[in-house]
């Protein structure tokens, strides 16, 4: 559904330029949870940036369904590392408030802005503005909004890294589940190793800036899967060790 071909970006800045990204490769399959892993500052949100539409290519290009990426598409959302929800409006109304902007009759689709705030444990607290809720329970509410379009495909640059460990396990574990459901193409952005083997079939390791796709990692772990003690503890933590290796040695 999604695909890179020999994509490269490069920013311009007072000191001169700086390459973020590097001749990258990638496809990601319809349905599939793709986690993308690297040092800081290796281009990761750059290459969201780029499938969203929000950024073009220097080099390269982007496609989603065979047709080249040149502006947002309504059936890509992205959701960033803060919910950014509008604090004079309810959680139910922030769910609903891409299809105002859409243009879209309200009606149509509060139906399913229930049954999403419902899915992710939040249907008693539709009339709540959002400095009533927990940071957790932000997310989640800027999840279902990411979501109220029936996106095909859902970018995430690191939404779970401003919680507490608790929290963002619990929420891992709740996108794993919404996936599931869902069936939704999704490609995360994140620092964490456990996130990404919990949650992906595929993890991409991008090498240091220029960010270049230094492996791509497939999670044989069955699913449902658990951070904690489990069946298939000992392949988890294969992964996971073999991960923090590619992410930790030096070519």
């Amino acid at each position: 559904m999604i695909e890179l071909v020999e994509v490269s970006h490069r920013f311009e800045t007072r000191s001169g330029a700086v390459e973020a990204l590097q001749a990258v490769e990638l496809t990601v399959r319809a349905g599939e949870f793709v986690a993308v892993v690297g040092r800081s500052g290796c281009g990761k949100s750059t290459l969201l940036r780029l499938i969203a539409g929000l950024l073009r290519p220097t080099g390269g290009r982007v496609l989603v369904d065979g047709a080249e990426v040149r502006r947002p598409r309504r059936d890509v959302a992205l959701m960033f590392q803060r919910p950014a929800l509008l604090p004079w409006r309810s959680v139910l109304d922030n769910v609903l408030l891409p299809i105002e902007l859409a243009g879209t009759r309200r009606a149509a689709y509060r139906e399913r802005a229930e049954q999403l705030l419902h899915l992710v444990g939040l249907d008693e607290f539709q009339a709540c503005a959002p400095h009533e809720l927990s940071g957790g329970m932000q997310q989640r509410a800027a999840l279902c909004r990411a979501l109220i379009l029936r996106p095909r495909a859902l970018l995430m640059d690191e939404p779970f890294s401003a919680l507490d460990a608790l929290t963002r396990a619990e929420l891992a574990t709740e996108l794993q589940r919404i996936h599931l459901d869902q069936r939704t193409t999704v490609v995360l952005v994140t620092h964490s190793i456990e996130e990404a083997v919990l949650l992906a079939d595929r993890v991409v390791v991008l090498t240091p800036r220029p960010g270049r796709v230094r492996r791509v990692l497939e999670v044989g772990v069955p699913r449902p899967r658990t951070l904690g003690p489990g069946a298939h503890l000992a392949e988890a933590a294969q992964t996971a060790a073999e991960l923090h290796e590619l992410l930790t040695s030096v070519r």
